[in-house]
């Protein structure tokens, strides 16, 4: 017996199955024993009067009347009995399964799981509970497909119980932290997780296994973090305090005292031996840009080159003609991004190979094989969420292990990102410049939208500009959303001779987006109908209205991004979410986002609200999919994890100690499959 063996090896799967449990990414024993529930059933039989409304439960007793099946519609019926327990007589019913008549049968005892009507005095059937089963088993639930059928996993998993292959999981966790924490083993967690005595059990099995997996994330990141702390990992950037100082003073603003306090963080790990790698946080508007100019001119004046990635083309282009403004002609700056010319290309990355090119700002297009750098210090991501592992990973492979930043106006908090982010060092700059002015945001519904076209026009008349966001580019017969097109026609009807609108959206030719980008800056556009292109960096200061339709389809850190395109000028802004939500969800999303302004409580709660995988992207982030942990929900565990992880690595020689073999080689294993 091995955890490798296939799963064709137990008893009812050929072929045809084992392509079937492919689909869900189940092959070997080990896949199939690690294919979790993702929720559980506690099937201990209630009486009906303890029973609340929308309860689901287990109701025994006995059948009292025939079932019949009446059927209406196409392919649609219902069966329908009743059964009696102490003296209620209560109505069952099972919608599109005519199958399960057989399984009653009148004046017999039967054991049924549903959900409680409590109006109806009646149950609605979910599953008609055998002969054999135990009342007040706790069952797990599984993710199943059309392919696959909840009962075949339950048997098969049942079948590799049995036989005992749970007992081939090897520990890994050293006896020291097993008694600590008192854990069970992990063979007894694999089985308990699956087919759980008790809640209590599940719950134990639970903790066990969300400890073990954030441990080895733990310790991957401190295997990273130890490196760059080797002293010959990094490069010693010798920049002029005095050239750094001198630019300082001549930007046309005061750095804010959280400014201030980050610059000196990076400028010093600059200077150190060691390898930097370092996480910048700051809302939007926050001011990181500025910083990351200052880093990269610090660069330059020790004799290295710098580079900035960014998301998008209009980003990179709004970049690069920032640093030209500050700069001048005193320092080569280059653009590149996927777009340009092929000869304007060549040119450039020929330059940027022998040196005479300082700084480049671009897209994607900078991590190509073909850029080669000459002497490259500092690398710098703008947005580093939207860009893959394998990404970072490449533009990290630059040169020779230049020092890295990378920068979020997504927020995390604080003890979440040092703990995520275990392979860095994390900082915050957690207040908005002087004169940045609050804005307005309110929610309207679908129906009040014409009041804000004309309330619209008043602000337009003050001589300001605004932005419209759609969700979409075209019709989608799916969503009924207002899609850019079609907004865009309406707007420029609507407006005829009192504004100028015009569409951006991403299936542009880039030279058509940056020409329209150009436009609106220079107010010869005063309606920018757009999607989601402009989220990010977008800075034109005199655009005072953002208009978010069908906004309940946005998360709440996207719907932050987008309004932060305005409050960059004088005048006061407004940012108008037009929606009407259907969930109970999506309105307390437009609420939140009504009443707080700050980016770092947004993202706590759209952490809370969406879950951790679908705020970060699990595959942008680089973030492993835990079997079993959640980093956002079990953050308490998470905390330990890490702590644990950082006394583990100061262990000298702590390969060679025998109590962290196990943990040691799961980690080599573990590696590919949480990093790549």
């Amino acid at each position: 017996m091995n955890l490798q063996d296939s799963v064709g090896i137990l008893a009812g799967i050929g072929p045809k199955k084992i392509a079937a449990l492919a689909t869900l990414g189940i092959s070997t024993i080990q896949d199939l024993l690690l294919n979790f529930p993702f929720r559980y059933e506690d099937f201990a039989s209630k009486s009906v009067y303890d029973l609340v409304d929308g309860e689901k439960a287990v109701l025994v007793g006995q059948v009292v009347t025939e079932p019949v099946v009446n059927y209406f519609g196409h392919k649609r019926n219902k069966l329908t009995f009743k059964i009696k327990q102490e003296d209620a007589v209560i109505s069952v019913s099972f919608f599109n399964q005519p199958y399960l008549k057989d399984k009653v049968a009148a004046n017999y005892e039967t054991m049924i799981f549903g959900k409680w009507d409590d109006t109806r005095k009646a149950l609605t059937g979910l599953k008609i509970l055998g002969a054999k089963f135990q009342a007040g088993d706790f069952q797990g639930v599984y993710h199943t497909n059309k392919h696959v059928k909840q009962s075949e996993l339950e048997k098969w998993v049942r079948q590799a119980l049995d036989l005992g292959y749970s007992e081939l999981f090897q520990e890994i966790l050293p006896i020291d932290l097993l008694k600590r924490y008192r854990l069970m083993s992990y063979s007894q967690a694999v089985s308990a997780l699956h087919l759980p005595n008790s809640e209590a059990e599940y719950h134990q099995a639970g903790r066990r296994m969300k400890y073990q997996e954030l441990l080895l994330f733990q310790l991957q990141l401190q295997s990273i973090r130890y490196q760059d702390r080797q002293v010959d990992s990094g490069l010693t950037i010798n920049y002029s305090n005095e050239a750094v100082a001198q630019l300082i003073a001549i930007l046309p603003f005061s750095l804010t005292v959280a400014q201030n306090r980050v610059l000196e963080e990076i400028l010093a790990d600059l200077k150190s031996p060691f390898h930097m790698n370092r996480l910048l946080q700051g809302d939007v508007g926050s001011g990181k840009t500025v910083i990351a100019a200052i880093a990269m001119y610090a660069s330059h004046t020790a004799g290295f080159q710098s580079a900035l990635m960014v998301p998008t083309e209009i980003l990179a282009i709004q970049h690069f003609e920032s640093l030209k403004a500050l700069f001048g002609n005193k320092i080569q700056i280059a653009r590149l991004t996927s777009g340009m010319k092929a000869k304007e290309k060549q040119q450039i990355l020929a330059k940027i190979a022998d040196g005479q090119i300082q700084m480049v700002i671009g897209t994607h297009a900078i991590i190509q094989e073909a850029v080669s750098f000459s002497n490259l210090g500092l690398v710098i991501t703008d947005e580093q969420h939207r860009f893959g592992v394998n990404q970072r990973k490449i533009f990290r492979e630059k040169g020779q292990n230049p020092d890295v930043l990378m920068m979020t106006a997504t927020p995390i908090p604080r003890t979440l990102a040092i703990t995520v982010y275990g392979e860095m060092d994390v900082s915050i700059i957690d207040e908005l410049p002087a004169g940045r002015k609050p804005i307005q945001t309110r929610w309207v519904k679908h129906q009040a939208l014409p009041k804000v076209l004309s309330w619209l026009e008043v602000e337009l008349n003050h001589g300001h500009q605004a932005y419209f966001i759609s969700p979409l580019i075209e019709e989608s017969e799916q969503l009924d959303l207002k899609n850019a097109t079609e907004l865009f026609e309406e707007l420029s009807q609507f407006y005829t001779g009192k504004a100028r609108v015009a569409l951006l959206h991403g299936k542009m030719k880039n030279d058509e987006k940056e020409a329209i980008m150009q436009a609106f800056k220079a107010h010869q556009i005063d309606i920018l109908v757009s999607t989601t292109v402009i989220e990010v960096g977008v800075n034109v200061p005199n655009a005072t209205v953002m208009v978010i339709m069908d906004a309940d389809r946005f998360g709440l850190a996207q719907l932050h991004q987008l309004r932060g395109r305005i409050g960059r000028g004088e005048a006061k802004s407004y940012a108008v979410l037009v929606a009407n939500p259907k969930t109970k969800q999506g309105k307390e999303r437009l609420t939140i986002m009504t009443e707080v302004s700050n980016g770092f409580v947004l993202a706590q709660k759209d952490l809370e609200m969406r879950g951790a995988g679908e705020v970060f992207g699990l595959k942008q982030s680089g973030l492993p999919e835990f079997l079993v942990a959640d980093i956002v929900n079990d953050n308490n565990i998470l905390e330990t994890a890490r702590q644990d992880a950082e006394k583990i690595w100061q262990i000298k020689n702590w390969q060679a100690r025998t109590e962290f073999q196990g943990l040691f080689k799961s980690l080599n294993e573990s590696k590919q499959s949480i990093f790549d």
